[in-house]
């Protein structure tokens, strides 16, 4: 069985059950922080693949497509910061 979702569906269901509520974009970038060095880089390294895929026109395909992009961004940010921390 394969799993079609992106990272952010994956992650948002995984907090949806352990939570009861999806997790914000905010709060997976914290929990993201919280991964080793070399699961932070397979995560990065899986959502530029995301990325590089092609967007269908719908305007739903457009939204999720915008919030990967600024979980990269935030997730960027946090493993640089921790880079530089020797983290």
């Amino acid at each position: 069985m394969t799993d079609d979702r992106n990272y952010l569906e994956r992650t948002n269901s995984m907090t949806e059950k352990a939570c009861g509520e999806p997790g914000t974009i905010n709060e997976i970038a914290d929990n993201f922080a919280l991964y080793g060095l070399d699961r932070r880089a397979a995560v990065l390294d899986n959502l530029d693949a995301e990325l590089s895929g092609e967007i269908d026109s719908g305007s739903e395909s457009l939204r999720r497509h915008v919030r990967l992009m600024e979980l990269r961004r935030k997730m960027t940010g946090i493993h640089h910061a921790l880079r530089k921390a020797k983290r």
